[in-house]
């Protein structure tokens, strides 16, 4: 898709990160934009700073919950009357011990970055094909592709949603031919996911409590992405690209999938 100029764009985790950089860019590129998010202030925040660029349009969503991106996905067209792009983007993250993790945690983590992506497709999927060029971009990691420790829920997730994508991507070849779907499969990016836990359900423990002993692994983490995270605008700057491409994945560090070889290295020298 090359031709954004006057196409409906609508963001999951829009108000923050990657997603405000999604709807920046896309609001640049002469788009109307939907920013989806679960924290009101956020949103009303990330609406008065996105407005002077384009028409924007800000929805409170609880991705994890299939009635709220109904709800999504409704306003959006009662407001732009279509959509053509949809970035499944809201995810969580965090470092813990497998031994430490409660059930909540599993469920809250599985909700959001996986249940979200896939409620955005099915939800989306009828008002997409009814378009004449439409892109799904879901928003996963490198961590899709790597089975490192203390990220089993995160890993788990953003895994399936690789695999989802490329799903779609064939199935969508021979079924909706005019909807790509790209999985963006970013490393380390300068965004809040560190301070996740703000919008954590009530009776949630925090890392910090249940797992005090990765406290410094934790903080090393972070500081790195502080310190060596690309910059949002860069991401969205190549998924822009990358739908101009028609990509299947979009790689903002294309030298992490030295890290995917070594495990299919390890995984052959197995076999």
């Amino acid at each position: 898709m090359q031709d954004l100029v006057g196409r409906v764009a609508v963001v999951t985790g829009g108000a923050n990160g990657i997603g405000a950089g999604l709807a920046r860019r896309f609001l640049q590129e002469g788009m109307n934009v939907v920013i989806a998010d679960n924290s009101v202030p956020d949103l009303l925040r990330a609406e008065s700073e996105l407005a002077p660029l384009g028409d924007v349009l800000a929805v409170e969503t609880d991705v994890a919950e299939v009635d709220s991106v109904q709800r999504l996905a409704d306003a959006a067209v009662a407001r732009f009357g279509a959509v053509h792009v949809l970035c499944n983007n809201a995810g969580v993250g965090g470092m813990q011990r497998f031994s430490t993790i409660d059930q909540l945690t599993w469920e809250w983590t599985v909700g959001v970055n996986l249940w979200g992506v896939v409620h955005g497709c099915r939800v989306f999927l009828p008002i997409l094909a009814a378009q004449d060029q439409a892109y799904i971009v879901n928003t996963a990691s490198m961590a899709g592709f790597t089975t490192g420790p203390y990220q089993a829920p995160y890993k788990v997730t953003k895994a399936a949603v690789v695999a989802l994508s490329e799903s779609l991507s064939n199935e969508f070849a021979h079924e909706y031919p005019h909807i790509d779907v790209a999985v963006l499969c970013p490393a380390y990016t300068a965004t809040a996911i560190g301070n996740d836990e703000r919008n954590a359900p009530a009776a949630y423990i925090p890392r910090a409590e249940a797992d005090p002993d990765l406290a410094d692994l934790r903080a090393k983490v972070s500081r790195a992405i502080t310190e060596e995270g690309m910059s949002t605008e860069r991401i969205a700057d190549l998924v822009v690209q990358g739908m101009a491409a028609r990509k299947t994945h979009i790689f903002p560090h294309p030298e992490w999938l030295d890290k995917w070889q070594e495990r299919v290295d390890s995984v052959r020298a197995q076999a």
